[in-house]
């Protein structure tokens, strides 16, 4: 197939293609996206995330936060307490990929209001 027909794979050094597949690893998930939404609302702490987060299991979870921290996207806070404490937040990265998350949201929705009324 020639590149320029193939709209649906950017034409993409090498470095820019693993970043690229990392976007679509964390948003092709539904679980990935969950996971960011709720720390976004404030969800800090993975007991509290897996309670909120219907239908994820502890190891679903724990491989998501590793991801999603690897990737650059959540930052992990350890506390030095008995018994230990651990929370996540967005980095500035995470902030911007939740803000275009929240957009495709808004999109669906219109989109669904639109299709709705015909």
């Amino acid at each position: 197939m020639n590149k320029r027909n193939n709209f649906l794979q950017p034409d993409l050094s090498n470095r820019d293609r693993s970043e690229y597949q990392k976007l679509e690893d964390v948003v092709g998930c539904k679980w990935s996206v969950s996971v960011l939404q709720s720390i976004e609302a404030g969800i800090t702490r993975p007991g509290a995330l897996e309670r909120h987060i219907t239908g994820i299991s502890t190891k679903v979870l724990s491989e998501r936060l590793r991801k999603l921290h690897l990737y650059g996207l959540i930052e992990k806070l350890t506390f030095p307490e008995i018994p230990p404490r651990t929370e996540y937040h967005l980095t500035p990265a995470g902030k911007k990929l939740a803000a275009i998350i929240r957009q495709i949201h808004s999109l669906d929705e219109e989109m669904a209001a639109e299709g709705s009324g015909q």
